[in-house]
Formats: C-alpha cells, structure tokens, sequence
C-alpha cells in the first residue's frame, strides 16, 4: 500500500481528506440496540471490530478519533437512542469524514439525524459475520440513508487486514466515495418481456388500483427503520392505503381472547406436526403460558384485520409488545401460511381468510407488506404457490460440505417464515424460545429449514423520492444437516434458515446494490414458472408506478436483457 501522504498529491477533490498534506482525523460512530442487554451481550464483537479499523486507518496514513466515549457504566460504547445521537452529532466536525461502524444490529434513527446534516464523507462499515447481525444492521441503515437522498459509501468485509479492503478503503480516504460494479442491474424497461407476463401484469395492477387494499399497520417505526416506512404519497398510488392501528388494541385484544379457543389453536398445530421445544423456567424457556398468549395473538391478529377490512398486516414485533406480550413469530409465520388453524369471526358465521394467508410483514416493513401483497396477487394468477416471506439478508459463506460450489447465502428472519417453506411443512417446524437479551417475555419462534425449489427474490424501497423494486431470481439448496448446523450456530439457531444461491449475482453485488436489511422471497414450482412470476410481478410493479431493476440472470445463466 503506498502512503496516505503520497496518495493524497496525487488525488486532489473537492473530498479529498487531508489538509496541508497531513491526514485529519476519521471520526466513528457506533449506532446500536436500544435495549441495555443487546448492547451489552454484543459489545464486545464491536469493541473488537473498531481496533481492526482503527489499525487500517492507521496502515493507510490516517488517524481514527471515537465521537463518543465508552459507558462505565451501560458496559458498552453504543449510541442508544435518537437523543444521545443528536448529542454526538454536535461535537463531529461537520465537514469530517465519518465511519459508521456496525458489528451489531443497530437502530437506524439514533444516527440518522446527525448523518442527514452531516456535510463530509459518510462510509458505511461492517465486518462480514453471521454472529450478530452488523451487516443486517448496515443495509438498514444504507436503505434509510438512501431514501433520506443522504450520499455514503459502504464497505464490508472478513478481514480489515487484507490488501483488497486496504485499498478500498485508501479510496474513500482520497476520494470521499467509493463506486462499486453494478453490471449485474438492468432496468425493466431494456427487458422485453413475453406478452403473458404483460398481460397479467397490466391486469393485476389495474384491479388493484380500482378496488384498492388496507394495509393494517400496528405502529411504524419498528427498531428505527426508517427505511421500512413508505410515505403516503408514495404508497396511494398502488391503490393500497394504511389502516394505523395500535399495539395497545392487540395486547387488550389478546389477552380477553377466550382460553378455549387458543387452546384449540394450539392443537391444531401439534396434530399438524409442529413441536414445541417447552419448559418450565418464564425467564429462559419456552412455557405453556407464553405458547397460549401466542395463540390468543394469532386469534386477535385476524378479528382485528377483518374488523378492518385489511389485506395485509404488519407487527412491531420488538418494541412495545416485548414488555407485555411473548414474541410475534409463531403468530406472523403461521398467517403466511395458507394451512393454518381456523378462526372464526365474531359472530360466529364465517372463518376469517379462509384457505389462504393473511399476508404479515415482518417488523411493519411496509415495503415488505406491499411487496407480499403483489406476490399474493401474481402468484394466485399464475396457480404459484402463495406462501410469501421477508427474511434478513443475515450472512453468507462458501458450503463447507463440498455439496454445492456455489456461494450460498444465510437468509434469516426470526418471524413471518411459513411452514410452506419448509422440508416437512408443519412437521418439520419447531418452535423454540426467543433469546432472553431481546425478549425478557419470552415466546416460541417458527424454526424450520426452507426446502430446496426456486424462489423470486424482491425488495421495495423507496430513493430519488420513489417507489423502486429490485427483483432477482434464486435457488434454494438443500445442505448435510452438519453444514446447516454449523449456519445456524454461527447466526441464531432459534430461527428459521433459507440455504439461497443467487443467480447472476456476487455476494458483493447483492451488498452493493441491496437498499434494505429484509429480502421477499416465495417459490415457483419450476425454473420457467419462477422466471414468469417474476416478470409478471415485475410488469405489476411498473404498472403500478415503481421504477423497476432486474437483478442477475436466469437460472441458466441467461441475461434478462
């Protein structure tokens, strides 16, 4: 690597980082949790992760100045909340080039105010680590900086020391920006697509337009994510409108939901084949008390979205609820489910989406929840299966198992993923306790392993003040139960896991061009079936106003374009 001085006399920008030819210092930032004990638990991954920055930064003739002490007393050294941020912020250089370093879930909007008036460079910065989600953490934050028209660079990475991210990040250091390659996109309207697509396509759109859907959403802003709230203006125009509901109308709901009834919910389950993993301990097991409150959720979630007419809704599923309730994830992955247990109505007289999901959107991502919807719309026209998910885009790595050569990818949500996904359906889905350090109430997850096919992979987001989607198409691979283990154990093993191989698109591709942490994926019977949904609903999403990118090849290889 030549020297950051040397560099520096020969790269002369409007960003260029040094002044009178010495480096200045590099600020960083740590945006985390807002609960105390994921802070804690995970400080140390990050405390780790800033002295391998830091010596990079030092390896490239720069220096690196923390914005912001470590807490004695908190034992940790995050930004926990929007406040604190706007605090940090006022003692940042406004022209200084700044780090955001993430080894852990973060919460997007402890930071995002600080970084929207931030007027130097802005890099994005996570190590590549399935262990606690820095790189979720990091695409958040990108997708909300991008829809906020804030400009950043972003670089991740396994190893701080390695020439490939030295010289990277020497880049950003001269240049205040980095690009990256971008060859695998290619906008919809280069694509010819077949006249069925089209057709059905401009069909569904139409319809949804004139008889317009609710989107029922259980408080916005789940974990500060910015990104996953799609403004009014924006949304109207698809035809689908929000129906804002409160969290407090599911607690009351849920907990003056009849015994019986959840007790029936329950054995519908286990006559179906799913085990629940339950214990006695409240404060680190799974209990009968916790799986009943999750049943009685699963019950009120449906009256309440019929009683509003709702075609699609969406949890906090953190925040709030955690101090009240068990987790969200059995209830949100059993409504994705077209078999799952019946509810009846208020009356009596009618069971509620009978025979098909009521799409749930993960952690009131809306994006993702209009995302579903339109799956659930193309995949009914074309007799697809209607079983649609969002997951975290987690992690990946190279199959050590000698299975397949191809990069495979860790997608992982902790709620929303249907047992139509998995090796078993209901019977091969566990439910097991969330961890403690995020859900002090408890409550079973939906844990299974996602069956080999061929999905559709998609994301909504929202940039240049529009509604945009990616879409791409993947493969699903079935690996040894030891290499799958090996996953699970290096992210979270209490949820479920989706072994995907993305056509056309590189891991750094994928990190490049993705503008959120959750991905929407749903199967297709056959290659030929995958590519025409995707398509179709690609044509839907334009008819409907997005701007439209295609991601990647066709499973054979072939271009879009």
């Amino acid at each position: 690597m030549q020297n950051l001085e040397v560099v520096v006399s020969q790269v002369k920008t409007k960003n260029a980082m040094l002044k009178n030819g010495k480096p200045v210092s590099v600020y960083l930032v740590a945006s985390g949790d807002l609960r105390l004990s994921a802070n804690q638990v995970c400080w140390p991954a990050q405390r780790q992760m800033e002295k391998e920055i830091a010596q990079a930064i030092k390896q490239c003739g720069g220096t690196l100045k923390r914005a912001h002490k470590i807490d004695v007393q908190k034992q940790h050294g995050f930004i926990d909340s929007q406040h604190m941020g706007m605090r940090v912020f006022t003692q940042i250089p406004p022209e200084a080039p700044l780090i955001v370093a993430e080894a852990v879930w973060q919460y997007s909007h402890h930071v995002l105010a600080g970084l929207i008036s931030h007027q130097g460079p802005i890099l994005t910065l996570a190590n590549w680590s399935g262990q606690w989600p820095g790189l979720v953490g990091m695409l958040n934050l990108n997708g909300s900086l991008t829809k906020a028209g804030v400009n950043y660079s972003t670089l991740w990475t396994e190893d701080f020391s390695s020439a490939e991210f030295l010289s990277q990040l020497n880049t950003w250091l001269t240049k205040g920006a980095i690009k990256h390659e971008m060859s695998h996109v290619v906008s919809l309207n280069q694509v010819k697509l077949p006249s069925s697509a089209s057709k059905t396509g401009v069909k569904l759109a139409q319809e949804l337009k004139s008889n317009k859907a609710i989107m029922g959403v259980f408080d916005e802003g789940c974990m500060g994510m910015f990104n996953a709230i799609i403004p009014d203006h924006l949304l109207h125009p698809t035809g689908v409108f929000k129906e804002r509901l409160s969290q407090s109308a599911l607690y009351y709901e849920t907990v003056h939901t009849d015994d019986k009834e959840a007790l029936e919910v329950r054995r519908w389950l286990e006559a179906k084949g799913l085990k629940f993993d339950a214990g006695k301990d409240e404060s680190t097991e799974l209990t009968d008390r916790q799986i009943l409150l999750q049943c009685k959720m699963y019950i009120a979630a449906l009256r309440i979205a019929d009683d509003f007419g709702c075609a699609t809704i969406g949890i906090q599923y953190q925040q709030g609820l955690k101090d009240l309730l068990p987790a969200s994830d059995l209830v949100e992955g059993t409504l994705n489910n077209a078999s799952r247990p019946p509810v009846k109505s208020r009356d009596g007289k009618r069971i509620l989406y009978r025979g098909q999901p009521l799409v749930h959107f993960n952690e009131v991502d809306e994006c993702a929840g209009l995302d579903g919807l339109m799956t659930l719309h193309v995949h009914q026209a074309l007799k697809q299966p209607v079983e649609n998910t969002l997951h975290d885009l987690r992690w990946g790595d190279w199959d050590q198992s000698g299975t397949t050569k191809d990069y495979v990818w860790v997608f992982l949500i902790s709620g929303a993923a249907p047992p139509a996904h998995f090796i078993g359906g209901w019977k091969g889905a566990r439910s097991m306790r969330q961890p403690p350090m995020y859900f002090p109430s408890g409550g079973g997850t939906l844990r299974g392993i996602s069956k080999p096919g061929e999905v559709v992979w998609s994301r909504i987001y929202v940039e240049d003040g529009r509604l945009k989607m990616d879409l791409g198409r993947a493969g699903v691979v079935q690996l040894p139960d030891q290499e799958t283990e090996r996953r699970w154990q290096a992210t979270t093993p209490q949820w479920p896991i989706m072994h995907a191989v993305t056509y056309g698109v590189t891991r750094d591709q994928m990190m490049a061009k993705h503008k959120s942490n959750h991905i929407q994926v749903a199967y297709a019977d056959s290659p030929a079936n995958a590519d025409l949904a995707m398509l179709t609903k690609a044509a839907m999403a334009q008819n409907l106003g997005l701007e439209v990118y295609l991601c990647g090849t066709r499973k054979n290889g072939r271009p879009w374009a």
